[in-house]
């Protein structure tokens, strides 16, 4: 017999704002359980920082203190502790098999080993479904257009390789990409061009940032999205090339190394660029059109190739000279330099260097990184030691052995970042355990307001700089998303993946009918064998989803939820107590918030 629950709210301090009482009738116990879990986005906010009109972020400086050129060293031994604070930075959720290799390790041992690490892609579904516009049209297949038009079969690859493929740190920071360097279905749905943008920049991840943004301009998909394909000399698209600028590069005002606004003498920030720098980009970007399938035409707008680069279209093209960031194209350069010519630009500009290391600190470790941190990361932007700039995996490793990302969990006001609800997600079931297409992750993440490859726009889903509510100084980029009916609808995924977690779940077992699926299933096992050894499970989960950071009072709250819990059949009180226990912290803010 399914055991059946009833809530009742009462007010508690153990896991966040607010107490839910739950009757759990299993076998021929009856008991009363009451459980200490947040319903509130404030209570996630305050444990970042909310409420507390303090910290830094505010004070605007025109000259930037010289940064250290490197982060501080970190030392040999790791405490597992700090293993797990870096398996929530650098991959999609901490597991004990991550958490063990990294103490085995060493942080820059690990690091060095996920340098080198392989196992996700999509240049596989890039290649393999590249159809005609048309192509369903009159199609009996009723899941052709999620075949071919839309994330579907990107997404699934996605969510299946974060959750088991090898190469954690690779996938993270092409994620963190993804949200920089934006571009998505809601404007361009062809699954092909999808795949073939997210390789993109899952290859370049450990490469160079000016590779990155070369690949990017050059991509039909993206090309597709901002309209630099079939940009005609007669009225050149801005779109491009102002976001080049804006989003993907520099940013919109001058920055010192350390992050901070350049400022004029009257206080007021220095833009990077004029409107006539756009103009002059935006021309430099003429001439270039989508490949087209099975050598059709390129009038055919039903052929295109989204899969492939972007090829010349010489009769679009501006061949007059053309001046943009201090840069000039002499009349009669080819396109290739002209694109080239504006890549550089933007790449070598002085503020990127701090715009882009910023960026990337923000989507690992913290919303609120010190100027100092900044500065560190950006000096290794700039010279990765051997006279390199835009060096990722340079990059990568100051941004994760920083003083500032290592060490035990940091509590000041300033410190940490609320998950994202597409990295809460993944971060549970990878420590719960789960074999999975992905498939039910896509079921589920528009509704909690982050299908992936999906943003509602260029700016993605969330601005870094959205203001942390209730705070008048920090940021806080994912709090956009938790307005009050999002954090409910996580907090009831949360409850439906791990009280209601079993087998039966129709998201686990339907086939839509889209090439890879194999079916998921929540891996309950290991949490069975666990048995009567209800401190064996606390301990677990306070390793994988609070980083050995639970308190006594927590574990006893947690011990007498468990105590609550009985069933006849051994196993299924164990699985009962393991999802119990799950559901609790997987929604507290000490989860839900990474310091």
């Amino acid at each position: 017999m399914g055991d059946a629950i009833q809530v009742n709210d009462r007010v508690g301090p153990a896991f966040g704002t607010r107490r839910v009482g739950y009757r759990i009738m299993g076998g021929s116990a009856r008991k009363s359980l009451r459980l200490a879990v947040s319903f509130s986005a404030l209570s996630v906010l305050a444990a970042c920082g909310g409420g507390s009109s303090g910290g830094s972020g505010g004070g605007l400086v025109s000259v930037a203190p010289t940064p250290t050129p490197s982060p501080t060293p970190t030392p040999a031994a790791v405490s597992q502790q700090d293993a797990a604070r870096l398996a929530r930075q650098a991959t999609f959720g901490p597991t004990t098999e991550v958490v063990n290799r990294i103490v085995t390790l060493g942080i820059n041992g690990w690091i060095d080993e996920q340098l080198s690490a392989t196992g996700s892609r999509y240049d596989d579904i890039a290649s393999s479904t590249a159809v005609l516009q048309n192509f369903c049209t009159g199609s009996t297949d009723t899941a052709c257009n999620r075949k071919y038009f839309s994330r579907e079969p990107v997404a699934m690859r996605f969510y299946a390789d974060a959750m088991v493929a090898p190469d954690q740190l690779r996938q993270r920071v092409a994620f963190a990409l993804s949200q920089i360097l934006v571009a998505s279905e809601t404007e361009v749905n062809e699954t092909t061009g999808i795949a073939a943008y997210q390789q993109i920049l899952l290859s370049g991840a450990f490469g160079n940032y000016r590779d990155i943004l070369q690949n990017v301009t050059m991509s039909s998909y993206m090309g597709d999205y901002l309209d630099m394909a079939d940009s005609n000399r007669t009225a050149p698209s801005e779109n491009y090339a102002r976001e080049m600028l804006q989003l993907f590069s520099m940013g919109p005002d001058q920055l010192n190394m350390d992050g901070t606004r350049r400022l004029d003498a009257t206080g007021a920030a220095i833009p990077t660029y004029t409107p006539d720098d756009i103009k002059g980009v935006a021309r430099a970007l003429t001439g270039w059109t989508y490949p087209r399938l099975n050598g059709a035409a390129t009038s055919d707008n039903n052929a295109r190739d989204y899969s492939q680069a972007m090829i010349v279209i010489a009769s679009r093209y501006d061949i007059t000279a053309k001046s943009f960031l201090g840069a000039t194209v002499p009349a009669g350069a080819s396109q290739q330099d002209s694109v080239k010519a504006a890549v550089d630009a933007a790449f070598n500009h002085a503020s990127t260097a701090p715009y882009v290391s910023k960026a990337l600190i923000q989507q690992l470790v913290t919303s609120n990184p010190s100027p100092a941190y900044v500065g560190r990361v950006a000096a290794r932007f700039a010279d990765n030691g051997s006279g390199v700039r835009g060096d990722m995996k340079a990059v990568v490793r100051a941004i994760l052995t920083d003083v500032e990302a290592r060490g035990a969990a940091r509590t000041g006001t300033n410190d940490g970042k609320v998950k994202e609800p597409v990295l809460a997600m993944i971060a549970l079931m990878r420590a719960v355990g789960m074999t999975t297409d992905g498939y039910p992750f896509v079921t589920q993440d528009n509704g909690i307001a982050q299908a992936v490859f999906r943003s509602p726009s260029v700016f993605n889903f969330y601005p870094p700089d959205y203001p942390l509510p209730g705070n008048v100084t920090l940021k806080s980029g994912p709090s956009k998303l938790l307005t009050t009916s999002n954090v409910v609808r996580v907090h009831n995924l949360i409850y439906n993946w791990t009280v209601s977690g079993d087998q039966t779940r129709s998201e686990f077992t339907t086939n839509p009918g889209i090439p890879g699926w194999t079916g998921s299933k929540t891996e309950w096992g290991a949490w069975e064998a666990m048995g009567t050894d209800t401190d064996a499970m606390i301990a677990r989960i306070d390793l994988l989803l609070m980083a050995n950071t639970m308190t006594d009072a927590q574990k006893a709250a947690l011990r007498a939820a468990a105590a609550a819990i009985t069933n006849a059949d051994a196993n299924l009180q164990a699985r009962r107590r393991a999802q119990m226990l799950l559901y609790i912290v997987g929604t507290s803010p000490h989860f839900l918030v990474d310091r």
